[in-house]
C-alpha cells in the first residue's frame, strides 16, 4: 500500500497496522498531512495545524516501547475543546491566540492512548450558528453543516481518521449527514466535558465524527474504559421504531426517499417496523431547546456580552440578547418540559431495539452562510438520548444524505451494535 492511501483507511484498520508494525505512525500522519496540503485551500477544515509538530508527535510514538490502543492514530479536535499545545480560538476574534494550559479530558484520554492530535478543526463561532470558512468536501459551493464544520469535512475528505465534535442542537449529526461521515452523539454527558467551552450546559454533548461505526466504537472504548460493543449476527431480526417526529413536513424529497428505502430494505432483511408517534407535547421541544440555548449561553458568555460585544457576530449577539432578557419562568418551563418528555420516552419507545428517524432535512444547502436546519437533530438532543447519523444515501445533486438511529438513554453500546448491523444491510446502496 502506498503512503498516500493510508489516510483513506478506517481508524480501526490504521491502529491494527501500526500495532502489527506494518506501517509507522509517521507514515500515517504524513499521509494525512499530504491530503490536507492538497485539499485545504478548497475545504478549509482546519483552524490550526502545525505539520512539523504533528510529525514530531508521530516520531515520538514510533520510538516508544509501549503501544496504546490508539497508537499513532491522527485525531482532529473541534476548536471549542481545549488543547494544551495548540490554541483554542472558538472561531472568534475575542479568543484569538488563546492558549489553554491543559488538555480537555477527552483530548487527554486519547493522547494517553497514543493518538496523534493532528490539529484543531473549524467550528462555527462559539459552536453557534455563525459559520467559519469550511466548505462541503463534495461540493465547495455547499455548506458542510455546523457547528462541527471542520470535523465533519476533514473526516469525510480523508484528512484525518476521526475528530471530536460537539452538539447543542444538531452540530455533530448535521455535518455528518451533509458530508457523508458517521456522526455519533452519545447519551448526554457520557464523554466528560471538562475543558469544553460551554454553549448551553443542559444540552452540550461531546461527540465523534468518524468514517465507520467501528471507529466510533473504538474511540468510545478508550474514552469509557469499556470493551467494544457486541457484534450482532447478520440473521438477527430487530424491532425498529420509525419516528417521523413533529418536523416531518420539513423533510425534503431526498430525506423521504432515504427513509422509505431504508425501511423497505431493513424490512426485507427481517426487521419488524413499528410506527412511533411522539405525544403532541413533544412538539414544543424545539422551542424549549432554543430557550435553554439562549438562556444558558447568555450566562456562559456574560463577560463577553458586557465587555467585548463588538467582537461578536450579529448571530450570537442576538442569542445572548434573547437569553439576557428572558424571564426565568420561561427557562424553567423549558427545563420542565424537557424533563417530563425524557420521563415519557421509555414508554413511548416500548420494546423496539432502536428508532429510525430523519438525520437532516435533505442534502447540504447551497451557500456557506447557513449551516442547515437543526430541528431533526435538536429534538433528540434535548431528550439526552444517544443518536447516530449513518452515511447511507445520496440526493439529487450527488451530495450525501444520512439516516439517524436513536437509542434509549444509556444504551449507547446497543445503539452502536445495531448501527453496525444497519450499515451492513444498507451498504449496497452506497
Amino acid at each position: 500500500m502506498s503512503t498516500d492511501q493510508l489516510n483513506e483507511l478506517s481508524a480501526t484498520a490504521i491502529v491494527e497496522k501500526i500495532s502489527s508494525g506494518s506501517v509507522t505512525a509517521e507514515a500515517v500522519t504524513q499521509a494525512c498531512l499530504d491530503r490536507i496540503a492538497a485539499r485545504e485551500d478548497t475545504v478549509k477544515a482546519w483552524a490550526y495545524i502545525d505539520p512539523d509538530y504533528a510529525l514530531a508527535q508521530a516520531r515520538i510514538l514510533d520510538d516508544a516501547d509501549v503501544k496504546g490502543p490508539l497508537h499513532g492514530l491522527p485525531i482532529g479536535v473541534k476548536d471549542v475543546i481545549d488543547t494544551s499545545d495548540m490554541p483554542t480560538q472558538m472561531q472568534s476574534p475575542a479568543y484569538e491566540g488563546h492558549q489553554p494550559k491543559t488538555d480537555a479530558s477527552c483530548v487527554a484520554m486519547l493522547r494517553a492512548a497514543g493518538a496523534v492530535i493532528l490539529g484543531k478543526t473549524v467550528t462555527c463561532e462559539f459552536a453557534g450558528s455563525f459559520p467559519g470558512p469550511t466548505t462541503n468536501p463534495h461540493n465547495p459551493a455547499h455548506t458542510p453543516g455546523g457547528s462541527s464544520s471542520g470535523s465533519g469535512a476533514a473526516v469525510a475528505d480523508y484528512m484525518v481518521h476521526g475528530a471530536f465534535g460537539t452538539q447543542t442542537g444538531g452540530s455533530v449529526l448535521r455535518p455528518a449527514s451533509f458530508c457523508g461521515a458517521v456522526g455519533y452523539k452519545p447519551t448526554y454527558n457520557l464523554i466528560n466535558r471538562s475543558g469544553l467551552m460551554f454553549a448551553a450546559e443542559n444540552l452540550d454533548t461531546i461527540g465523534l465524527l468518524t468514517r465507520t461505526v467501528d471507529d466510533a466504537d473504538l474511540l468510545m472504548s478508550v474514552l469509557l474504559n469499556r470493551p467494544r460493543s457486541a457484534i450482532i449476527a447478520p440473521e438477527t431480526k430487530p424491532k425498529i421504531g420509525f419516528c417521523r417526529t413533529h418536523h416531518w413536513d420539513s423533510a425534503l424529497a431526498e430525506t423521504i426517499t432515504a427513509m422509505e428505502d431504508s425501511l423497505k430494505r431493513l424490512e426485507q432483511a427481517g426487521a419488524e417496523i413499528i410506527d412511533i408517534t411522539l405525544p403532541e407535547s413533544f412538539a414544543g421541544l424545539s422551542t424549549a431547546r432554543n430557550a435553554l440555548n439562549d438562556f444558558e449561553r447568555s450566562r456562559v458568555m456574560a463577560d463577553l456580552w458586557q465587555n467585548e460585544r463588538d467582537q461578536l457576530s450579529t448571530n450570537i449577539a442576538k442569542q445572548l440578547e434573547n437569553g439576557t432578557i428572558m424571564e426565568y419562568n420561561t427557562y424553567r418551563d423549558a427545563v420542565t418540559l424537557a424533563n417530563d418528555s425524557r420521563a415519557q420516552l421509555e414508554g413511548i419507545f416500548g420494546d423496539v431495539d432502536f428508532c429510525l428517524a430523519p438525520a437532516a432535512t435533505g442534502e447540504a444547502p447551497e451557500g456557506l452562510g447557513y449551516t442547515g436546519d437543526p430541528q431533526f437533530q435538536g429534538c433528540w438532543t434535548i431528550l439526552h438520548v444517544p443518536t447516530i447519523s449513518l452515511p447511507t444515501h445520496k440526493g439529487p445533486n450527488g451530495l450525501p444524505v444520512g439516516i439517524q438511529l436513536v437509542g434509549q438513554r444509556w444504551q449507547d453500546e446497543s445503539l452502536l451494535s445495531w448501527s453496525r448491523w444497519v450499515m451492513n444491510k444498507l451498504r449496497p446502496a452506497l
